[in-house]
């Protein structure tokens, strides 16, 4: 009769652990555009997004494409890393925050004083 509370026990320490899973961005997300999906996957300690569909592939992105990687924790919600962009082949400072379902990545430069960000929705 002992496993009894052992169940229980378990069954709560589950459910106090899904709050956390809130700030996953693990899986795959739609930028605000439509021009392209990114697949976020651990990498280690850190998380890494790889480009998984494009709306056009005439252009300089490939599916394949890793454009976010070493992004490790930095706060409840946001990550701090590095973002390559396709288009001009330059690599900046990342920056991703997770706010329900909405994703904003941004890469700066002059360290963080000039971003450009861009907003993601899961598509998973």
């Amino acid at each position: 009769m002992a496993i009894r509370p052992i169940i229980t026990a378990a069954g709560l320490l589950l459910a106090l652990a899904v709050p956390a899973t809130a700030q996953d961005v693990t899986g795959t997300w739609l930028r605000d555009t439509g021009a392209s999906k990114v697949r976020f996957t651990k990498c280690g300690e850190a998380m890494c997004g790889t480009i998984s569909w494009l709306k056009e592939a005439n252009g300089p992105a490939k599916v394949g494409q890793r454009i976010f990687y070493d992004m490790k924790p930095a706060g409840a919600g946001k990550w701090n890393g590095s973002a390559f962009n396709p288009e001009d082949g330059k690599t900046y400072s990342g920056t991703m925050s997770l706010a329900g379902d909405t994703l904003t990545t941004a890469g700066c430069v002059f360290g963080g004083m000039i971003c450009r960000s861009v907003k993601w929705s899961r598509s998973n």
